[in-house]
């Protein structure tokens, strides 16, 4: 078989992701397109723009076949721990190869991923406190591979290239160059392909919906201005003020991540900002990412321990989003063998504990947020 895997956001489902998606079908032919995708909540700690199970079902429409949910204590990380995650589901679920979109293709991520896992990993290394944790990684990169990989997508693919290796029969690498916008640009209206990050900020400024439908698929368009809030960290601000101020210094302390005395950075500073591109330009220092410090942000408001994240690895599963025919085929031939279970009804039993149980309770804010149940009651969504 020739079962290709992708591990995705789709925050939204746009079309450099139908480009991507197509060119898997091309590897997998008849065989099935496996989707890891992030849940509510995405890598740089923010909530998805859209609900799962539509971003889900705009994947299998565009030719995916299973749509799984990576799990929270996976999708909110840093990009290797965000990669190890994606790419041990995918190798569980039967996966032979893995498609992943970056700058270029040409690079030989294979040995880059066998040259880094191969190098010894010394805290000092990692000490320079002029300097965030990814820069000092990438000057390590560039050190031992002698290429600079800094473009955000190749940055990933490093990711999942190291997190590969690192499996016991890993996966056959099959980067693909992404076309049109890049990673991060802002709206380019000439561009078919539009960065995921522009489409968000055309929704978030309230601009006409019909002017995506170049860019998005018409079913996501639909959901889109079905939904009647976008999630959006000013939307969420007045919590996570509220959360900091009420909570001690003691609760902080065990938010997962908060480390080196951050919770009195936070503290200090929650009380003046008023509103959160303030409070992050505030709290930023040479040391972190504006993404370590939003998903921090995010773990605090959703009050996630390292006991949470930690108990979530004991009873691992993942939750099916979507399915299609080929899909459910694949299911039925397949699923004793899987190395992790899949989830096809939330029910309150399961959701007490581990993957399950700390994914229902983070999705609560969301369900809040959008006013739409997303666990309990749904069931994957299977597209003709």
């Amino acid at each position: 078989m020739s079962v290709a895997g992708i591990i995705a956001e789709y925050n939204p489902f746009h079309s450099g992701h139908e480009f991507l998606m197509n060119q898997a079908r091309l590897i997998a032919g008849d065989d099935p397109i496996i989707c890891v995708m992030s849940g509510n909540y995405v890598q740089r700690g923010e909530m998805a723009i859209l609900d799962k199970w539509s971003r889900a079902k705009a994947a299998v429409e565009a030719g995916a076949d299973l749509v799984v949910e990576l799990p929270f204590s996976y999708a909110v990380e840093a990009a290797d721990l965000f990669a190890t995650g994606g790419v041990e589901v995918l190798s569980k679920l039967g996966a032979e190869h893995l498609v992943f979109g970056v700058e270029d293709a040409n690079l030989n991520f294979e040995y880059f991923g066998q040259k880094i896992a191969q190098t010894p990993r010394q805290r000092e290394e990692f000490a320079d406190y002029s300097q965030t944790y990814s820069t000092q990684y990438n000057q390590m990169v560039a050190r031992e591979v002698g290429h600079e990989v800094s473009e955000p997508n190749a940055i990933l693919g490093l990711a999942y290239a190291v997190a590969n290796v690192n499996l016991g029969s890993p996966l056959t690498l099959s980067p693909v160059t992404r076309v049109g916008a890049g990673h991060d640009d802002i709206l380019q209206r000439e561009e078919v392909v539009q960065s995921a990050s522009a489409i968000r900020n055309l929704l978030l400024k309230g601009d006409a919906k019909e002017d995506l439908t170049q860019w998005l698929p018409k079913g996501e368009i639909s959901a889109l201005a079905a939904q009647k809030v976008f999630p959006n960290w000013d939307l969420l601000f007045p919590l996570l003020k509220y959360r900091l101020e009420s909570a001690s210094l003691k609760e902080l302390q065990q938010i997962y991540q908060m480390s080196e005395g951050l919770e009195y950075k936070l503290k200090a500073e929650i009380h003046l900002a008023q509103n959160f591109s303030e409070f992050l330009r505030h709290v930023k220092s040479k040391r972190y990412t504006y993404s370590r410090l939003r998903r921090l942000c995010l773990y605090t408001l959703l009050n996630v321990t390292e006991d949470d994240v930690y108990g979530s690895f004991d009873h691992a599963s993942t939750l099916l989003l979507a399915y299609s025919k080929r899909g459910r085929k694949y299911l039925k031939k397949h699923r004793k063998d899987f190395a992790i279970e899949i989830v096809s009804k939330v029910d309150r039993k399961k959701a007490q504990e581990g993957t399950l149980g700390l994914q229902v309770r983070t999705d609560r804010l969301f369900e809040q947020v959008i006013g739409v149940d997303q666990n309990f009651g749904r069931r994957p969504i299977e597209v003709n």
